[in-house]
């Protein structure tokens, strides 16, 4: 017999959402960085450290442009609806603290002879007539860029994996956070 009663439970078997979604993002943001910490020491082949550490500017450029594109996202959806203004506003600060990370991104990991990132192209986004649809929107948007930065972690080197993969969990969060924050 416990020694406490169990805690109720919804009419639902089974885990509750919130469980999975945290499963689903620690298990995914421990392979990152593992992957970001051991990639180029497990192999010791110095050819494909040579090669992470070469695309660092390429991923930094388009990790940047996945920000700036998400925050003029941000920026349509609370001029369309001021009324979420307050719900959507540390969201995108956060975004934002993104694209600051990815503007400068880890100094040992960008060759100083690089290219500066080019920028986003400038295309202005739309906010859906309908406040859930703008939301569901922003959702869908952070979801497709966290599953972007999971992928281009794969061949970055540490130190930036390590930021994709921070941003990543954080966009899953955000998608998390806009579809069943308000229930």
């Amino acid at each position: 017999m416990p020694l406490t009663p169990p805690l109720p439970r919804s009419d639902r078997d089974g885990p509750r959402r919130r469980t999975v979604l945290t499963g689903a993002v620690t298990g995914a943001v421990s392979a990152a960085l593992l992957t970001g910490c051991s990639a180029g020491s497990a192999s010791g082949d110095g050819a494909a450290e040579r090669a992470r550490t070469a695309a660092a500017p390429r991923l930094l450029a388009a990790a940047r442009a996945g920000s700036e594109r998400l925050l003029a996202r941000y920026d349509a959806v609370i001029t369309a609806h001021p009324e979420l203004a307050g719900r959507l506003a540390p969201l995108r600060e956060q975004v934002a603290t993104h694209r600051d990370a990815f503007t400068s991104g880890p100094a040992e990991e960008v060759p100083p002879n690089a290219a500066p990132p080019a920028p986003a192209p400038q295309s202005t986004p739309h906010a859906a007539a309908d406040a859930d649809d703008a939301v569901r929107g922003l959702a869908d948007a952070e979801r497709e860029l966290a599953a972007r930065r999971g992928k281009d972690l794969l061949e970055a080197p540490g130190e930036l994996a390590r930021l994709l993969a921070s941003a990543a969990a954080a966009g899953a969060a955000h998608a998390y956070l806009l579809t069943e924050g308000k229930k």
